[in-house]
């Protein structure tokens, strides 16, 4: 796996959620944001990465903060 790959692939999927067209397409781009960043997970856990739990922990957070700006916008 290519990781900056995959780094740059998620901040392209946060970024369009961004600039969304409506709340569907938003949920659909955090969603796909949220498969990369479970893959990039996945990765960094099966080599015993360091820097896994961090990437876990601030991917959930960053859900957290988008789910409720998700919320009060609507």
């Amino acid at each position: 796996m290519d990781l900056n790959l995959e780094y740059a692939a998620h901040q392209r999927a946060i970024l369009s959620a961004h600039v969304a067209a409506n709340d569907d397409d938003r949920r659909a781009r955090l969603a796909t944001a949220s498969l990369i960043a479970d893959r990039i997970s996945d990765f960094q856990h099966g080599l015993g990465a360091a820097a896994a739990c961090a990437w876990s922990k601030a991917q959930f957070a960053n859900l957290v903060k988008d789910s409720t700006s998700l919320k009060a916008a609507t």
